[in-house]
């Protein structure tokens, strides 16, 4: 077959798969497991193939007229270049391992076949907007991850926090969809194309006439739909769905969609500086905020939760200063181990039965309950915080020193966008690599009663933690055969941002270290674990232990992670900042005084309006007819003379009033 051929059963291959799941789930459940492993599979394989036919070298583009559509004609098309094969094999092997997993972690869900069929949807539609080259059907499967994010998130409904956070996941997504249509429509105008090729020919030439304007535009549904500020707040809400939902969002689909996009349209972002310059202070913002915000929360999935968003925001750092291989180099980098972290976090919420780190540090021994999940998350935890040798480093450096160059005038950024990334990013390394050391220390360095046993996690589960270690440990090492698939930019470390980033690294991991070990010695700190902290039983089923885990989440959720815990490192690292970080710095407050109160208010008005001014015109019209209508039903009393009197009246009248009438036009 040809690389084309292969491209298209790429994406379509799991479509099938998801089609047939929600067709034969319930008549043949046997078929599901095989329906949700195999075509996904299946399609990795294929996105592997692809990648190493493409190569790096020549872009492939291959098109077909979908319909007539007026002047701007859309086009069934494939762009496949460095970029869009290796985020495709990415897509891929973990949508595989999330879907391998799955058959473990969900295995008495009695609504597994239609969470299967929506996982190889999600899959399909991310793959569709990786090898898409026209920007209309790129949308199409834009939305359609957003749709399929609605239900897996909400997939334990029965809760009012899966409710809450599936919708709030779809509203906030689509708020930054509506200006990102606008965007589009108008790009395609300016270029009269969707084109991909197109549209990059025409910035080349000067066709776009108004970029900043469309560049802004378009940076609002990616804001929205990688969880940058100010529309990120839906991500840590968005724990509430399963773990390996979560593991599929944060890596490789959905969050990385709106990265991808801006590295596609780089060019037309990079000619307009003031969309360089935005993009740059959202970016920074994002990774020092939820630097912050993950070193404050109790709950194991709002951290990594909150540890994504920075790590988008590296990713939209590199964007901000122009470069895009840096910026698809991190995202790859990241999809892996942030896989790892989240399917990991599944098991040692499994084996502890909560998501709570405060509950987890009453608890010894956990790391021998589940060692293949302890080691994999030391390793995915190393990489996160861009330790060497490990994958984060490689990539976090390609970033930073994207960052300096452009600082230093050597890329075409301004060098304002270049400070603001360098220095926040900066910073978010040290961020990072404080609450990443809070967590394995809370995790796995507890004191207090045993860790419950209920023996070895199922090897669905164990398998594919070890498989994604894999890249998690050596994928950076392997940064100088990739340069020729992004640009032909080298993405090696320079000496000065691997000192200056390994540096801060080690400065937050030392302090958060010494600040536990001070908390760890101090008298009086026994406190007793918060009654709803353990929230499921060890032994139940891996799905119940979750949908009730989600209980203990903060912001969305309730209690158990705003109970105080003297002896939390992150609460003496932040001081009296603790408190506003741990609500995500309260802009979910400022977002329901802003929009929702005044709708409210606005629906609270129309339904007042309706019930009293509409509602009684209404029923002033009834009644007004049934007075009408007793008037006239005791003016028929069925007395002949008294009708032909009426009559007589009403003939003097109308005489009286024609004379009138005459006289008054006759003087006139």
């Amino acid at each position: 077959m040809t690389t084309t051929t292969l491209a298209v059963l790429v994406p379509l291959l799991p479509f099938l798969g998801a089609a047939a799941g929600l067709l034969l789930g319930r008549k043949a459940p046997g078929f599901v497991r095989p329906l949700a492993i195999l075509p996904t599979l299946a399609a990795a394989v294929l996105a592997v193939v692809v990648a190493v036919r493409q190569g790096g070298g020549e872009t492939i583009d291959a098109a077909t007229r979908f319909t007539p559509t007026g002047s701007v004609p859309i086009d069934l098309a494939l762009h496949l270049d460095g970029f869009a094969v290796l985020v495709a094999a990415l897509v891929g092997v973990v949508a595989s391992c999330v879907q391998i997993y799955s058959t473990a972690y969900l295995r008495d869900d009695p609504r597994y076949p239609s969470y299967a069929a929506l996982v190889s949807l999600f899959t399909a539609a991310m793959l569709l907007v990786v090898y898409s080259g026209d920007l209309m059907v790129l949308l199409v499967g834009w939305e359609i991850m957003g749709i399929c994010s609605y239900f897996l998130v909400g997939h334990y409904w029965e809760t009012p926090e899966a409710r809450a956070a599936s919708l709030k996941a779809f509203l906030v997504t689509k708020l930054g969809d509506v200006p990102f249509l606008i965007g589009l429509f108008a790009l395609a105008t300016d270029a009269g194309t969707f084109r991909i090729t197109g549209i990059l020919d025409a910035v080349e030439k000067g066709g776009i006439d108004h970029p900043t304007l469309i560049a802004l535009l378009l940076l609002a549904g990616v804001a929205g739909k990688s969880a940058q500020f100010p529309l990120h707040t839906w991500l840590p809400d968005a724990m509430a769905g399963p773990t390996p939902v979560s593991a599929l969002i944060h890596a490789a689909t959905m969050v990385a969609a709106g990265i991808y996009f801006v590295a596609r349209l780089l060019p037309l972002f990079a000619s307009s500086a003031a969309a360089l310059i935005v993009l740059a202070v959202m970016a920074a913002v994002t990774m020092v905020g939820s630097g912050l915000a993950a070193l404050a929360q109790d709950d194991i999935k709002r951290v990594l939760a909150y540890s994504t968003i920075g790590q988008l925001g590296y990713m939209a750092g590199a964007l901000a200063v122009a470069d895009r291989g840096a910026a698809v180099f991190h995202l790859i980098s990241h999809g892996a181990f942030k896989a790892l972290l989240f399917l990991a976090a599944g098991v040692v919420i499994h084996a502890a039965g909560t998501n709570s780190l405060a509950a987890m540090s009453r608890m010894s021994g956990l790391p021998k309950r589940i060692p293949d999940a302890y080691w994999t998350m030391t390793v995915a935890l190393l990489a996160l915080v861009a330790i060497p040798p490990f994958a984060g480093f490689f990539s976090k450096e390609a970033v930073l020193v994207a960052a300096e160059h452009s600082a230093l005038g050597g890329l075409t950024a301004p060098a304002a966008a270049g400070w603001t990334v360098l220095v926040a990013g900066l910073l978010a390394a040290l961020l990072t690599a404080a609450y990443a050391t809070r967590l394995w220390l809370l995790a796995f360095r507890g004191r207090g009663a045993e860790a419950p046993d209920h023996g070895r996690e199922p090897r669905a589960m164990t398998s594919v933690l070890w498989l994604l270690a894999v890249p998690s440990l050596g994928l950076g090492a392997a940064f100088g055969y990739f340069d020729e698939w992004f640009d032909g930019r080298g993405l090696a470390p320079t000496l000065l941002t691997a000192v200056l980033g390994t540096g801060v690294a080690l400065i937050g991991a030392l302090l958060t270290y010494g600040a536990w070990r001070t908390l760890r010695h101090r008298d009086g700190l026994a406190v007793p674990m918060p009654a709803a902290a353990v929230v499921a039983h060890p032994d139940a089923a891996p799905s119940a232990v979750e949908a009730e885990a989600v209980a203990t989440h903060e912001a969305a959720y309730g209690s158990v992670a705003g109970a105080p815990d003297p002896a939390d490192p992150g609460r003496l690292l932040l001081g009296p900042l603790h408190r506003h970080a741990v609500t995500g710095f309260h802009l979910d407050a400022v977002y329901h005084l802003l929009f929702v109160r005044p709708v409210q208010a606005g629906a609270e008005l129309v339904r007042f309006l309706d019930r009293e001014v509409v509602d009684t015109y209404v029923r002033g019209s009834g009644t007004g007819a049934n007075w009408l209508g007793v008037l006239v039903r005791r003016a028929q009393t069925g007395n002949v003379q008294t009708y032909v009197s009426v009559l007589l009246a009403g003939t003097v009248v109308l005489a009286i009033a024609a004379v009138v009438l005459s006289n008054v036009n006759a003087g006139s």
